[in-house]
């Protein structure tokens, strides 16, 4: 199946650039572009991708408006399955980062990527997983760790978790990959994608970076940890 993207930037050289390299795969096809968030947001009602290359920082609209937007229904039809969006950077250090996790971006990537390092960050998301690095994990702990904490939301569903599944998150926030939560828990790495897809749904969550985001924001874990 072919994967369909839309390119979100201000930047005539970064969206010719990455149309380019990304037609260029046999899976994946760019079927359209827009210059700022608000364009964005007419040609996804549009043209329906799956995923969005979204910009941090544009006129008009920006990269992070226009994601809160796509995602809460209130920038295309309101449609039941939004694409995923994959946040545009010019380093992974961006003061961005927390923000454009809460609003449920899938993940970051650099402006300067390879080619193949692009095609595989659009087939991640695409396929519902989050792409998301170590230094955007630490970026995010000290971001935490910076703001004292933000408002947190209800606990209460935490309590809806099992006791292996707690677990899971946990080790979800700290960084850890699946495979890691397997070894540390003596499990399989299925098993952990199991436990992990059920705290999802329990804690109507996105995926891995709202995931680590609620995490901290309650209190399950903490910078430092």
């Amino acid at each position: 199946m072919t994967v369909r993207v839309v390119i979100v930037d201000d930047q005539g050289m970064v969206r010719t650039g990455f149309g380019v390299l990304l037609n260029a795969q046999p899976d994946i096809e760019v079927v359209g572009e827009a210059v700022n968030g608000a364009e964005g947001l007419r040609r996804v009602a549009e043209l329906r991708p799956d995923v969005v290359l979204m910009d941090v920082r544009m006129p008009v609209m920006d990269g992070l408006e226009a994601t809160r937007r796509l995602l809460d229904g209130r920038g295309a039809d309101g449609g039941d399955d939004p694409p995923k969006v994959l946040m545009l950077t010019t380093f992974d250090l961006d003061d961005y980062v927390y923000e454009a996790l809460r609003t449920g971006a899938s993940g970051f990537l650099l402006k300067d990527a390879s080619a193949a390092e692009l095609a595989d960050a659009v087939r991640i998301v695409a396929a519902g997983d989050a792409l998301l690095s170590p230094s955007i994990t630490r970026r995010l702990i000290a971001e935490f760790s910076r703001l004292g904490g933000p408002r947190a939301p209800s606990r209460k569903r935490l309590e809806e978790l099992t006791e292996r599944e707690t677990e899971v998150l946990a080790l979800v926030a700290r960084g850890l990959s699946n495979g890691e939560i397997a070894a540390e828990l003596v499990v399989a790495e299925q098993t952990v994608k199991t436990h992990f897809g059920r705290v999802l749904m329990k804690l109507g969550l996105r995926d891995r970076p709202q995931a680590i985001v609620y995490a901290y924001e309650v209190g399950l874990v903490r910078p430092g940890d």
